[in-house]
């Protein structure tokens, strides 16, 4: 059956049969829910992502561990 005949059918119904037609339906959608189609993702080298990089050019963060011992000396309050 093609669907321009289904729909020609469901039009030549009287409309309480319209409307049952189109609750079953509703209830099948529920029952068989579409699925979407995965979209796969081209992967990005992480290399290439914008933030690598992004603090290459400050000298304060030559020696990174150096940067955060400093960091954590000066923010956080010992407690006596």
């Amino acid at each position: 059956m093609e669907a321009a005949d289904l729909v020609r059918d469901i039009a030549s119904l009287p409309p309480e049969a319209q409307k049952q037609v189109m609750e079953y339906v509703a209830f099948l959608k529920t029952r068989y829910p579409t699925e979407q189609p995965v979209k796969k993702t081209q992967r990005v080298k992480l290399t290439d992502e914008p933030f690598i990089g992004m603090w290459r050019d400050r000298e304060d963060m030559q020696d990174s561990t150096a940067w955060v011992r400093s960091l954590r000396q000066r923010e956080w309050v010992r407690s006596a």
